[in-house]
């Protein structure tokens, strides 16, 4: 068993161990390369400029962070190409489809950024060129592998031409197209091949010999081989590149209309999110994932044990149909709290109207299990990701629940990936989140930031004001921008816009978007007119910052707009990222 995931950069220290294992599986697998191209790996992941391409490693991990392999992909944005660097299991490790699997991911990566296709070096078939019998036996293995995808080597060419003559084993170029079925261009290719010479292969290749090459590409368009090893087989469909990756990574939480409170003027119902995915069924820009269940040690990351385990017994023991409000709150002697579980509800709220039912616990459990399941997916490399649950969990604080948040999904989530990056949190929700800010509000390591109501007129009423900037290491990595009750709609653009350029300056691997359609004209717990067309140019502004992105969703009460604000936010997203 693995997982393919992919690394952004070593400095993190999980991210530090996989890129050694890396390193050690090129020197080990890999003898004849250079020792300061395996010792630069790092460096390109760190600094593409310098590179001057964009470096891309997805590994294949098995128990424990084993390294079972990796792809490392190279991207060059101006003439819109990939080249594959390496492709490599580890030592001992054959079979079991991890050549075939990382060769998929890198494939639906190269598709997400929209490339003419992916170019590679293999070695070559021809017995002319191979002298070795064992080494052409394997040659021919590679070729017939990667022909099953449709890559096929480039010919009426130079390129195989050896550097210094005699060589024996120069490579072949081969092309995979990803399936797009458009001719690669005369013009296109030279300037493909141009760059790889003379960026990859400096140190090797001289200016005639680079000029040599590029100009022998005459055919327009490129001729490629033709089928060699599977023209024969039956139609396969390994070679299909789904385009996942541009699409957002939907999950929701099946599991939330079993958590309905029917009380008169209680606005967090399931009609919310029935609400919403009738309207984002109407665009073909998501591809559902079902969630999948993790263990509640992912709970005791952020929020205290005792708490975790009042909210789990506590609802265990309610009848259906009963619940349970806060009316308690022993401020006076914290350490003391109530005997009887009803009491003891104030022991952990902040508020007197987000209640405690049967269903309560396993609801908010399935939200933590779609952000989780979200955030792995980045890790796969969806590009964006939304988590649709409720209830929400932005006023969830380590200790304490309310604002109808019990577990907070979106802190959760970013702990989960601080593991492999800097993570920010953006929560542009009507109201303060004071969860994310009280749970992080002492590192360094994420960012917090809050758009909202000033808390003198609006929930919770005791954060979010512009002076709580953290504290210790985390002093300046919390950021609130408190507005006023009435503001026009360009106001609340330019503070968006203000908090992404505070995130460009953090620089971090991971964005997590705390959305709440609460902003809108109309909700009856906000004060704001956000209409359709300010979603959507909100979505474009925050994809535009090209970031891995996990949106959650908060609140949003106004059910008449909130699928049609939803709506208009994603396709606004999606556009900014992918347009």
């Amino acid at each position: 068993m693995f997982r393919i995931r992919r690394i952004f950069d070593d400095i993190m220290p999980a991210n530090r161990e996989i890129v050694r294992q890396v390193q050690q599986i090129l020197r080990e697998q890999l003898p004849e390369l250079n020792a300061a191209d395996i010792d630069k790996v790092p460096g390109q992941l760190r600094n593409p400029l310098k590179h001057r391409f964009q470096s891309i490693l997805y590994t294949a991990e098995g128990f424990k962070r084993t390294i079972k392999g990796f792809a490392l992909l190279s991207y060059e944005p101006n003439l819109h190409f990939c080249f594959l660097d390496y492709i490599s299991a580890a030592k001992l490790v054959t079979g079991g489809g991890i050549g075939g699997a990382l060769y998929s991911r890198i494939r639906e990566e190269a598709t997400s950024l929209d490339v003419i296709g992916i170019f590679f070096e293999c070695l070559p078939d021809d017995p002319n060129l191979c002298r070795d019998p064992e080494t052409l036996k394997n040659n021919k293995a590679r070729l017939r592998f990667y022909e099953k995808f449709g890559a096929r080597p480039v010919i009426n060419t130079a390129y195989e031409t050896p550097v210094k003559p005699g060589g024996d084993n120069p490579p072949y170029l081969v092309f995979d197209g990803l399936g797009q079925e458009r001719p690669l261009r005369k013009d296109e290719a030279r300037g493909v091949v141009r760059a790889i010479l003379e960026r990859k292969y400096k140190h090797l290749c001289p200016k005639d010999y680079v000029d040599m090459v590029v100009e022998s590409f005459k055919d327009d368009p490129v001729l490629l081989r033709e089928p060699r090893y599977t023209k024969r087989e039956k139609p396969r469909f390994v070679g299909t590149v789904t385009g996942k990756f541009r699409k957002i990574g939907m999950v929701v939480n099946d599991k939330h209309v079993i958590h309905h409170v029917h009380e008169r003027g209680y606005v967090e119902s399931p009609v919310r999110i029935k609400s919403i995915l009738k309207e984002l069924d109407s665009v073909n820009i998501f591809t559902k994932i079902p969630a999948r269940e993790f263990s509640e040690k992912y709970l005791k990351t952020v929020h205290i044990s005792s708490y975790i385990e009042y909210f789990k017994r506590v609802c265990k023991n309610l009848d259906p149909g009963k619940s349970v409000y806060p009316y308690v709150f022993p401020i006076r002697n914290s350490a003391r709290p109530p005997k009887e579980l009803a009491v003891r509800a104030g022991y952990y709220c902040i508020d007197t109207f987000t209640p405690l039912n049967t269903n309560a616990f396993r609801a908010a459990k399935g939200g933590v299990d779609c952000a989780l399941t979200a955030a792995e997916h980045l890790l796969e490399g969806y590009k964006l990701t939304y988590a649709l649950v409720r209830p929400p969990g932005h006023h969830a604080e380590s200790r304490s629940f309310g604002g109808f948040c019990y577990f907070n999904n979106a802190a959760i989530a970013a702990q989960f990936l601080s593991q492999y990056g800097k993570v920010a949190i953006l929560d542009i929700d009507y109201h303060h989140g004071n969860g994310q800010q009280q749970i992080f509000y002492e590192r360094n390591d994420v960012l917090t930031l809050s758009i909202h109501g000033n808390p003198h007129f609006a929930y919770p009423y005791f954060s979010g004001f512009e002076d709580e900037v953290g504290q210790g290491p985390g002093k300046g990595y919390n950021i609130n921008y408190p507005l006023a009750e009435t503001i026009s709609n360009e106001h609340h653009l330019r503070t968006v816009e203000k908090a992404l350029r505070k995130i460009a300056v953090f620089a971090p691997s991971y964005l997590i978007v705390c959305l709440g359609l609460d902003t809108a004209k109309g909700d009856p717990t906000g004060t704001w007119s956000l209409v359709a067309k300010d979603y959507d140019r909100l979505g474009q502004v925050i994809g535009q910052v090209r970031l891995p992105t996990l949106v959650v969703q908060e609140g949003g009460y106004n059910n008449r707009v909130i699928g049609v604000n939803a709506r208009h936010f994603f396709v606004g997203l999606w556009s900014g990222r992918f347009g």
